[in-house]
C-alpha cells in the first residue's frame, strides 16, 4: 500500500512544506491571533449552551457535571498537542485530509476530506446558522430563522472571499466579542444570582458511582461533540505565518482557553438556576439569564447567543473550504476547487462550501447527518492522532519542529478516551455507526471514480483502437 499522498512527491509541494508556505507558494497571511480565533470560534458553538439540560436528566450532582467538561477538555488538549506535531512536520493546509493522506494512503485522506466538507463543516455550519436565526426570531418574531441563517452564511462567505486582512479582522473581532460576553455572563452569575444555587467543587457521596456509570459516558459523548473544532487551525496551516512554530501554540492555547470558558459557563448555569428548571431544557442559557436579569433576560440572551454564533459560522466558513482546496490540488478531476484569487484566497472552494451549507439550511437535511456526526468525526481524529505513532515509526528522519509534549502518554490518553466513546456509541446506537460506515464506503467509491478520471485508458484499450 502506498503510504504517501500524491503531493508528497511533488517538487512544488516539497518546497512549500520546507518553507512553511501555502500550496500556492505564497506566504501565509493569517497571524497567530486570527488563527487562534478560528480555533476558539469553531469550538464554542451551540453544544455548550444546550448540553447541560440533557445531562441533568441522569446526573443530579454538580461535581460530576463540571468534571465532564474538564475530562472533555483534557481529551481535546491531548488531541491538540498530537495534531501540533503533525501540523509542524507537515505544514500544509487541509487538516485530516493532509495528515491521513501522508500517514496512511491517499484514499484515507480523500474520504476524510469528504467527511470534513459535509459532516465536519457544512452541516454544523447550517445548524449554527439556523440556531442564529432562531435566537433572533425569538426576539423579533416577524423574521424568518431560515432566511436569517441564509443571510449570515452569504455575508460571511462574501467577507472571507475578499482578502486575508478583512477575513482575519472579522474573525478576530467577533471571537473577541464572544469571549468577552461569556466572561461577562459568568461574572454576572457570580454577582447577581439571588438566591445562588449550591455548586460543589469537590466530590459528594455517590459521585464515584455516577462518574464510572453509563450516564457519564453518554453525557461525555455530547461534551466531546461540543469540543469539536480544537483542530481547526490545521485546516489553514499553509496560510498561517510561520506555521511550524505557531501552530502548536495556537492549538494548545485555543483549546485551554475554551476548556476554562466551558467549565466557567456551566458553573454559571448551575449557580444561576435550580436544577429542576434546567433539567431537560434545550435553552439552558435562557433559563439562567431569566433568573439573573429578570423577565428581560430571555430577550437579552437571545440576542447575545445570536451574536456568539456569528463567530462560529464565520470560523467554519473560513476553515472548511481549505479542505476542498487541497483536494482540488491533488485530484485533477476536481481541480476547479483549487482555484485561488491573486491574493491566495481559495474563492471557488469558499463559494462551493457556502452553497453546500445553504442547501442544508433550505432543505434541513443536515439533521440526519448530525445524528452520527460525533461518531464519524471522532473516528477521523482517532486515526489522525494514531498517525503520530505511525509517522514516527515510518519516517523517523522527518524534521519535527515540535514533538508532542508527554509522548507517548498524551496521545494515548486521547486515543483511550475517544475509543471508549466510539465503542459506546457503536454498542448503544448501532444504526448511527453503520450509517457512518456507509459514508466511508461511499467516499471510497467516489475516490475510485476520481482516480479513474485521472488516469484515462491507453490507446490500446480505447474503443476502435
Amino acid at each position: 500500500m502506498n503510504a504517501r499522498s500524491p503531493w508528497t512527491s511533488s517538487p512544488e509541494h516539497r518546497r512549500s512544506n520546507a518553507a512553511g508556505t501555502s500550496s500556492s507558494g505564497r506566504k501565509g497571511r493569517y497571524g497567530p491571533y486570527a488563527a487562534t480565533s478560528v480555533v476558539v470560534a469553531n469550538m464554542i458553538g451551540t453544544g455548550v449552551f444546550t448540553s447541560l439540560g440533557f445531562q441533568l436528566l441522569d446526573i443530579q450532582s454538580t461535581f460530576p457535571l463540571l468534571l465532564l467538561w474538564v475530562v472533555g477538555g483534557a481529551a481535546a488538549f491531548c488531541g491538540a498537542l498530537s495534531y501540533a506535531e503533525l501540523g509542524a512536520a507537515i505544514p500544509r493546509s487541509g487538516g485530516e485530509y493532509t495528515f491521513l493522506s501522508r500517514v496512511y494512503h491517499p484514499a484515507a485522506g480523500f474520504v476524510s476530506g469528504c467527511v470534513s466538507a459535509t459532516v465536519g463543516f457544512s452541516a454544523p455550519t447550517a445548524l449554527a446558522a439556523i440556531t442564529f436565526g432562531t435566537y433572533l426570531a425569538s426576539v423579533f418574531p416577524s423574521l424568518s430563522p431560515t432566511w436569517l441563517g441564509v443571510g449570515l452564511v452569504v455575508a460571511m462567505a462574501a467577507v472571507h472571499v475578499t482578502n486575508h486582512r478583512s477575513s482575519g479582522l472579522l474573525q478576530s473581532g467577533f471571537t473577541t466579542l464572544k469571549v468577552a460576553l461569556i466572561v461577562a455572563f459568568c461574572l454576572a452569575a457570580a454577582a447577581l444570582a439571588d438566591p445562588a444555587q449550591p455548586v460543589a467543587l469537590t466530590p459528594a457521596p455517590g459521585d464515584g458511582t455516577l462518574i464510572f456509570g453509563g450516564a457519564f459516558a453518554v453525557s461525555l459523548i455530547y461534551v466531546s461533540y461540543a469540543y469539536t473544532g480544537w483542530n481547526a487551525a490545521t485546516y489553514l496551516t499553509g496560510e498561517v505565518d510561520d506555521p511550524q512554530r505557531t501552530i502548536p501554540r495556537i492549538l494548545a492555547s485555543g483549546t485551554l482557553l475554551v476548556t476554562v470558558l466551558y467549565v466557567a459557563l456551566n458553573y454559571a448555569f448551575l449557580r444561576a438556576a435550580p436544577m429542576a428548571e434546567l433539567e431537560g431544557r434545550l435553552e439552558v442559557g435562557y433559563v439562567a439569564a431569566t433568573h439573573l436579569f429578570g423577565p428581560a433576560g430571555a430577550a437579552i440572551m437571545g440576542v447575545t447567543l445570536a451574536v456568539l454564533l456569528v463567530s462560529t459560522v464565520s470560523a467554519m466558513v473560513l476553515a472548511g473550504p481549505r479542505v476542498l482546496q487541497v483536494i482540488g490540488e491533488d485530484h485533477p478531476a476536481l481541480r476547479r476547487l483549487a482555484r485561488t484569487r491573486p491574493n491566495g484566497i481559495p474563492a471557488v472552494a469558499i463559494l462551493a462550501q457556502a452553497a453546500l451549507t445553504l442547501a442544508f439550511i433550505v432543505t434541513a437535511s443536515f439533521e440526519t447527518i448530525l445524528v452520527f456526526a460525533g461518531f464519524i468525526l471522532g473516528l477521523n481524529s482517532l486515526l489522525t492522532v494514531a498517525g503520530v505513532f505511525v509517522l514516527r515509526i515510518r519516517e523517523p528522519g522527518l524534521e519535527r519542529p515540535y514533538r508532542t509534549w508527554g509522548f507517548p502518554f498524551t496521545p494515548l490518553v486521547y486515543l483511550g478516551l475517544t475509543s471508549w466513546t466510539l465503542v459506546y456509541i457503536a454498542l448503544d446506537r448501532p444504526v448511527e455507526a453503520l450509517a457512518a460506515l456507509g459514508v466511508i464506503a461511499g467516499g471510497l467509491l467516489l475516490y475510485r471514480l476520481v482516480r479513474s478520471r485521472r488516469h484515462p485508458p491507453s490507446a490500446a484499450h480505447r474503443p476502435g483502437a
